[in-house]
């Protein structure tokens, strides 16, 4: 799933939502790759091979001066979500529907349409959905909806801004700091609570996600895709 070095040498790729977790995973694969690396986000990125410019993917002026400032794009990468519980429908608030859409619907898509004078002819767009875009179940309700529709819209803005190309990336359950701090017991217990009911016995790892975005920015010929790396939790 790794693309030729010369695929991504020198281009730039613009990660949202790049300071932390998948996002600052896929910055860290993609300058290794060689790319020229932007990450944007609300809060401050770590040192690393990339510069950070502040922004926020429900403020349309923070997008347009870091997107501005970075000039041409030939990868973005959207991986920007609201940190949200599991209500059922009695539970949920008002507030719990708009955070949940505001940020991962209305947010990404609003960054991708900010992005749009500085894409590349044969620029790629590459969306974050989640496992419960298909999976269902009780307390499911916002996070299925949410990405079932970050993923009905970029599949139609992969006939809207042909040639350039729009895939997904569906995460399962990844070991990361949405689930609590580094080496505590409650987010130990929880990862291995959930990888013992998946095919391969344990969770996912931010840098094997970031080996399918750097697919999906490397080949040419794939576009309107939903790449699944769950584990098997789909199953």
């Amino acid at each position: 799933m790794i693309p030729s070095p010369d695929l991504l040498k020198q281009r730039d790729v613009v990660v949202l939502g790049g300071t932390s977790g998948i996002g600052q995973a896929v910055a860290q694969a993609a300058a290794a790759a060689g790319a020229r690396v932007f990450v944007l986000g609300r809060k401050p990125a770590q040192p690393g091979p990339w510069q950070y410019l502040p922004a926020d993917v429900t403020d349309a002026a923070t997008l347009r001066a870091a997107l501005a400032e970075i000039g041409h794009i030939d990868h973005l990468v959207l991986t920007a979500g609201a940190r949200i519980g599991s209500p059922r429908l009695e539970q949920a608030t008002l507030e719990d529907f708009r955070r949940t859409f505001d940020v991962k619907l209305f947010g990404n898509l609003l960054a991708a349409q900010q992005a749009l004078p500085y894409l590349a002819a044969d620029a790629s767009v590459t969306f974050t959905s989640g496992l419960l875009s298909r999976k269902y179940g009780a307390g499911g309700l916002l996070k299925s909806a949410v990405n079932a529709a970050l993923e009905a819209a970029a599949k139609n803005l992969a006939k809207e801004l042909a040639p350039r190309r729009v895939n997904v990336v569906s995460p399962g359950v990844v070991d990361t700091e949405l689930w609590g701090e580094a080496g505590a017991d409650s987010r130990i217990a929880a990862m291995a609570r959930m990888g013992a009911g998946l095919p391969l016995g344990r969770v996912g790892k931010p840098q094997e996600l970031a080996q399918a975005y750097l697919f999906a920015m490397g080949n040419a010929f794939l576009t309107g895709a939903v790449l699944d790396v769950d584990g098997g939790g789909l199953l």
